[in-house]
Parts: structure tokens; C-alpha cells; sequence
């Protein structure tokens, strides 16, 4: 796999992160809640992510081990394989915790990546 392929796929986390946070910024638990479009979308960009992590290559990943990689995948999996058991209150949690810890890893790997041609 390429490092362009590498990019695209930081680049996807990063754009679906930041689009979980700014569909839910204002949003209390119990609003999320009553909002199934806003659900969805966090839901999908969950996978999204998930799906990202999973195509980055294995060598990759264990040269960024400060990256929780399983944990992005097990939560995809979660998502994915038990649609319709989804805890919303862990999607929350995971919201709150550590997508925000999560993105910032993965912005400060992108920025100091030999990839990396902005900056």
C-alpha cells in the first residue's frame, strides 16, 4: 500500500471525527436521543472509521502503537455486526473520551509523517 493510500485513510478518520463532533456540538445525551437522522449520521461515521483504521496496513499500525487501532476496530465491529443492539450510551461515552484523544493523535501523526506535504 502506498503512503498516498496511508494519507487518504488518516485523512478519512480525521474528516469523519470531526464530522461526529460537529453534528453532536450543542446536543445533550437525551437530544441525541430524539434525533434518529443525527444518530445515523454519527453511526455511520463511526463505521466509517472503523473501516479506515481496518484498511491501514498492519506494519503501519504497529509503528503507531500510541493509536488505539483495536479499539477503533472493535467498536466498528460492534456497530456494524449488532445494528440494531447499539448502546447508545457507549457511542456517548466513546464521543466524549476518545474520539477528541483519538483525533489528536492522529492529526499530530499526519503532521509528522514524511507524507505529510502541508506542512
Amino acid at each position: 500500500m502506498s503512503k498516498r493510500n496511508i494519507e487518504f485513510l488518516l485523512n478519512d478518520i480525521i474528516e469523519s471525527g470531526e464530522k461526529i463532533l460537529r453534528y453532536v456540538q450543542g446536543l445533550s445525551y437525551e437530544q441525541l436521543l430524539d434525533d434518529d437522522k443525527t444518530i445515523d449520521a454519527v453511526i455511520r461515521n463511526f463505521e466509517v472509521i472503523g473501516e479506515a483504521a481496518n484498511r491501514l496496513p498492519d506494519d503501519f499500525k504497529e509503528n503507531h502503537q500510541e493509536i488505539d487501532w483495536l479499539r477503533i476496530r472493535g467498536f466498528r465491529n460492534r456497530i456494524v455486526h449488532h445494528y440494531f443492539g447499539i448502546d447508545y450510551s457507549i457511542l456517548w461515552q466513546i464521543k466524549e473520551t476518545f474520539l477528541p484523544e483519538m483525533l489528536s493523535a492522529i492529526k499530530q501523526l499526519v503532521l509528522a509523517s514524511p507524507f505529510n506535504t502541508h506542512g
